[in-house]
């Protein structure tokens, strides 16, 4: 697939100003026929590739049949691979003198890195080396097989980074965050298990589980170029399995992808694993994140805003889920840049075949996933618990994302936690399925939690991972609170994200409901002026709340509730209503 890469960097220059700047031009000639690559470069000048770009890095080099109407993508990528499969050598282009001396100077730079990592050096001892097996961001991955102690005769897979193509600090921390990670993770199900980490003079090795049932693209090109619902199901339930926990640890993958997920065997209900995470990175729940890194046709908008937390990877897990189902990408464009220009300005098609075919409920869920304000996708326990793939019988994984909700609660007005009540009472009990099984995850006592509650569910699941992403300081911001105690009903109100609830399909009836509650119980007369005070806008917007509050009693009017609800972002489609 396409790669997107950034260099981190402070700079506030943003990728999507690129992007936006070459919105509704054609593709010239030269973006489609450059001798080295049909890709204008979509960043903006001074900001280059990140040092993960290796040389070996594959790009899109033929165009893709648009995703309406819904066409397979089997040929694609059959093409993809016999083109990347080494059949016929690529044209070697000779390298121009100043980009020899650029070469050089690097070299030269490169002297002054250190590259020891401290890992095991006896490699050569404990393994034996096979064939490659496939290739990543950061290097090729072998077969292999253990030559003595526990892992004599054990075949194991084997990625191999070359220490020649770190040229950077940050390329050298990518490399040790990446060992970390791996560690941390190892032993859940859809983990790869990690050996050991070595490392020789020209190379790093990081020995983990083989798993010898193929990528997941494989499986989607034997069924035809796409998976039947009721398949696609299953999937997509170890999928965010897989997702919900690396999450949950505080590790964004940032590089979601069906050539990344492998299954354990060769066997038709084989476990999927998720793999390669050369590109991940630590992320605290109230912090974002600005380097621009994945595979193009599955990174979220917000990463080409350079603003953006673990909702990034849901977004890739809908692109996924929008191939299993059609067999076609929901963004496309013939260049790399055009392809940002498609996930921030258009929609996927869900008109064409086989969408008629899909269940709404399937449609749904895609579509909550695809949406471009990161606020209202489903986090991975949340798309588990969606009615498309929900079990009754299965346990959510826990999720982080209502500890951060509960905090901002605690710090509400009066008035705003009424609004929420409101909002609460206007839910189904199918609404709140997700979460019921969160508040019955803190294991209440006498019907209540607490921040002990929260503190010992966050510690069961804590792994090395959790503290190295600082996961825990969402409890610190709510230690004020330590003697409070939630009832079900409390939990409900502060575990609600509006942004979420005006995503769903039935939004103007359950807004419509909740304003008829909060006009009963939790209403009250209120001035221009306190009302701009309660949503933190200045005396500038005194004219434009005036309109929020009725002039009959001056208590808020159905507007004015759906705004304070959540700010003013709020959808126009609701002043449909006075």
């Amino acid at each position: 697939m396409g790669h997107c890469y950034s260099k981190k960097t402070t700079s506030s220059v943003a990728v999507n100003d690129a992007v936006t700047a070459v919105a509704g031009e054609n593709p010239s000639p030269a973006e489609v026929s450059a001798p080295t690559t049909p890709f204008q470069s979509p960043y903006p000048a001074g900001i280059n590739p990140s040092p993960a770009r290796t040389p070996g890095r594959r790009l899109m080099k033929w165009p893709f049949p648009p995703p309406s109407p819904a066409k397979p993508i089997m040929a694609a990528f059959r093409r993809r691979r016999r083109e990347s499969g080494g059949a016929t050598p690529e044209r070697v282009i000779e390298e121009d003198p100043a980009a020899r001396r650029e070469r050089e100077v690097e070299r030269e730079r490169e002297r002054g890195l250190d590259k020891n990592f401290g890992y095991l050096k006896n490699f050569g001892v404990k393994y034996e080396l096979g064939k490659e097996v496939g290739r990543g961001h950061f290097g090729h991955t072998c077969w292999a097989k253990g030559k003595k102690g526990d892992v004599k005769n054990v075949a194991v897979a084997v990625k191999i980074i070359s220490k020649a193509k770190m040229t950077s600090a940050v390329a050298i921390e990518d490399v040790r965050r990446e060992v970390k990670i791996l560690k941390a993770l190892s032993g859940n199900q859809h983990m790869l298990k990690f050996y050991d980490a070595f490392e020789d003079t020209n190379n790093v090795y990081l020995v983990m589980e083989l798993c010898e049932g193929g990528e997941l693209l494989d499986r989607i090109l034997q069924r035809g170029g796409k998976y039947e619902e009721e398949d696609a199901k299953g999937i997509l339930v170890q999928i965010l399995s897989a997702v919900a926990f690396c999450h949950l640890q505080g590790v964004v993958h940032r590089d979601l992808k069906p050539e990344n997920f492998l299954f354990a065997t060769k066997d038709e209900d084989a476990r999927l694993k998720i793999i390669d995470f050369g590109l991940s990175d630590y992320v605290r729940p109230d912090h974002r994140l600005n380097d621009v890194v994945g595979s193009a046709y599955y990174v979220a908008p917000e990463v080409l805003h350079r603003a953006y937390n673990v909702e990034a990877d849901m977004w890739s897990v809908g692109v996924i889920t929008y191939i299993l189902l059609c067999g076609s990408r929901p963004f496309w464009a013939r260049t790399e840049s055009g392809i940002f220009r498609s996930v921030l300005r258009a929609e996927p098609n869900f008109d064409d075949t086989p969408w008629p075919n899909i269940s709404p409920e399937g449609k749904d869920f895609v579509k909550r996933l695809l949406n471009k304000d990161h606020r209202k996708r489903m986090t991975a326990a949340q798309a588990l618990a969606h009615p498309w793939l929900r079990d009754e019988n299965t346990r959510l994984p826990l999720d982080v994302f209502p500890f951060k909700l509960v905090k901002s609660y605690f710090r509400a007005t009066p008035l705003k936690r009424a609004a929420l009540k409101a909002l609460s009472k206007a839910l189904t009990d199918n609404e709140l399925f997700y979460i019921k099984e969160q508040f019955k995850l803190l294991e209440p006592k006498d019907g209540c939690v607490s921040l002990e509650n929260f503190k010992s569910a966050l510690m069961r699941n804590a792994t090395d991972a959790m503290k190295d992403a600082r996961v825990v300081e969402v409890l610190t911001m709510m230690e004020p609170f330590y003697i409070k105690k939630m009832d079900f009903e409390e939990f409900c109100v502060a575990a609600i994200s509006v942004y979420q609830v005006e995503a769903l399909e039935d939004w103007d009836k359950i807004a419509t409901t909740a304003f008829q509650y909060f006009d009963q119980e939790g209403n009250r007369r209120i001035s221009v002026e306190d009302l701009t005070r309660e949503m933190n806008l200045g005396p500038t917007a005194h004219a434009l709340v005036k309109d929020w509050i009725r002039s009959s009693d001056g208590h808020i009017n159905f507007i004015g509730f759906t705004k304070f609800l959540h700010g003013v972002t709020i959808r126009s489609s609701n002043t449909r209503r006075q």
